[in-house]
């Protein structure tokens, strides 16, 4: 069984990952728009991922169970193998349109929020619930901002 922090390892772990993810973007496009919204993205998952790291840090052993007790190992690797797009680098090489990246980085923090959604269920601090949750909202916010662009970069093709 995955103990607490072993989970908030794996939430700091999409966090750096999606940090180090969109900043490395920057270099293979010439948008200033996307480039704008990537840095900005990448700044929330730095926030995102020291927040998971304080939240680390704040638990104890003896309050490791109430957070997890009731995770098993099976459904966190299967959350996780899920994680297509946040726990494995991105290959800039294949991505050969704007599109293509962005709809990239949708399945990124669609990914994310799903991992989230999960996670909150079994946290029993309701600030922390609170926090996630505003978390989960910055990550949709991310989704809706990336599908924005899409389709305005879909209106401006046609």
């Amino acid at each position: 069984m995955f103990t607490a922090h072993d989970i908030l390892d794996i939430a700091i772990r999409l966090e750096n990952n999606g940090e180090k993810t969109y900043r490395k973007a920057r270099q293979h496009i010439t948008d200033e728009e996307l480039k704008t919204l990537l840095t900005w993205i990448a700044q929330e998952e730095h926030n995102h991922a020291r927040w998971f790291t304080e939240l680390k840090n704040r638990l104890t052993q003896g309050e490791d169970h109430h957070l997890m007790a009731d995770l098993s190992r099976a459904l966190v690797e299967d959350v996780v193998q899920g994680q297509v797009f946040s726990l494995q680098e991105v290959d800039f090489e294949t991505i050969d349109t704007p599109d293509k990246m962005i709809r990239t980085f949708i399945g990124f923090e669609d990914d994310t929020v799903a991992f989230y959604e999960i996670l909150k269920a079994f946290i029993d601090d309701p600030e922390a619930v609170g926090q996630l949750e505003q978390i989960i909202t910055e990550e949709k916010k991310h989704i809706a901002t990336f599908r924005k662009m899409l389709s305005a970069n879909h209106m401006a093709t046609t």
